[in-house]
């Protein structure tokens, strides 16, 4: 839901039927433009639009971390699944730009909620010998949703006058999905055993693994890790700046923070509004972002593919290395021909290089950010 939410934004920001409804000031501006249209965009309102999401999802992860070790993983969904419902059904029927930051506020939360409780439950309930390949297939699927938001957005945009309405709306779809199969599954034993429901968590260990297993040894290794977190949980801050472990937390917060700083929310969820600022028209800037979808589902099934054969490590420095050098690609481009020719699009030979090395630093992204997932949840 996250990625498929957030995908929208991209294609949302330069449909026309979307900017004539709420932000017709940029509409009149870019219609006017007589050279390139990047700065077109500069709009305090728009920005606040998009920013709200990830504003409101990063405050929510402070207090959804504690709220799903306290209620479960498979609550914690639920509350997330009805915040994106809610903020789908915001989106869809807004009739302004106040319900549009309302509806992205409570996305944003819901983003906050799923992205601390899925994970962790597709780590617990997984055998052990499984649980890279599920974080493999959990990150799979988060691109599977940028492409399906990419492809309802293609649809979309052929649509005059309501067309964004289906893009916001068919987010009620996947909300759903995780509302209904939530409420059906049990949670994971772990947290059940951190809640002092032992009993419970014997059944849903047994519904998970199937009722003629025998759960007893796993069982008892979850409340041993149980109960050496409850020895040690008042002084779980003071313990992880210690020596030993500050290559661990030093990796926990560096490599998300660069990997944001890289621009990747700027080439994989604005695809369409990138293209568009070098001259693509609107329908053929959502069909490069569609392509980009497909090369990035590739490169992640490759890196799956190869991790056990490479490693990790050497996944991540080829993609690292693909990712500077897409970067510095793109600034040189971007510097010498956006702008400089006075006309509104860059020279196509330009235009199409910047496609491909779009396309090439996906398949950078994909390929080092997978086996960065899989450390934690498999090793």
């Amino acid at each position: 839901c996250f990625n498929f939410d957030g995908e929208f934004s991209g294609g949302l920001t330069q449909m026309q039927s979307f900017l004539k409804a709420f932000f017709p000031d940029i509409l009149e501006k870019m219609n006017a433009a007589t050279q390139d249209e990047y700065c077109i965009f500069d709009s305090q309102l728009l920005t606040t639009f998009v920013s709200s999401l990830y504003l409101a999802g990063m405050f929510a992860c402070l207090v959804a971390g504690h709220i799903t070790k306290k209620i479960g993983r498979r609550n914690s969904m639920l509350i997330g699944a009805s915040l994106f419902f809610v903020g789908s059904v915001l989106n869809c029927t807004a009739v302004n730009v106040a319900m549009l930051v309302i509806g992205r506020v409570f996305l944003g939360f819901a983003v906050g909620f799923t992205n601390q409780s899925a994970p962790v439950y597709l780590a617990e309930i997984a055998p052990a010998r499984w649980r890279g390949a599920f974080t493999s297939i959990f990150h799979f699927f988060l691109n599977v949703g940028m492409f399906v938001a990419d492809l309802v957005n293609y649809r979309a945009n052929t649509i005059a006058v309501w067309g964004w309405r289906l893009s916001l709306g068919v987010g009620i779809v996947p909300a759903t999905v995780i509302l209904v199969g939530a409420a059906f599954i049990p949670d994971s034993p772990n947290s059940l055993v951190l809640r002092g429901k032992t009993d419970a968590a014997r059944a849903s260990l047994q519904r998970i693994r199937g009722r003629s297993a025998d759960v007893g040894v796993e069982l008892r290794d979850i409340v041993q890790a149980a109960e050496e977190d409850r020895r040690h949980e008042s002084g779980a801050f003071r313990r992880i700046v210690r020596r030993e472990y500050r290559p661990h937390l030093v990796m926990a917060v560096a490599i998300p923070l660069f990997f944001e700083l890289t621009g990747m929310i700027v080439v994989t969820l604005f695809t369409p509004l990138l293209f568009y600022t070098i001259g693509f028209t609107s329908q053929k800037a959502i069909l490069g972002s569609i392509i980009t979808d497909v090369v990035s589902l590739v490169s992640i099934a490759v890196a799956a593919v190869a991790v056990d054969r490479v490693g990790r490590r050497s996944l991540f420095m080829v993609g690292g290395g693909i990712l500077l050098a897409c970067l510095v690609a793109m600034a040189w481009i971007f510097g010498a021909e956006l702008g400089t020719n006075g006309e509104k699009a860059m020279p196509r030979p330009y235009a199409v290089a910047v496609v491909a090395v779009v396309c090439l630093f996906t398949a950078g992204f994909g390929v080092s950010w997978g086996p960065l997932k899989w450390i934690i949840p498999s090793e």
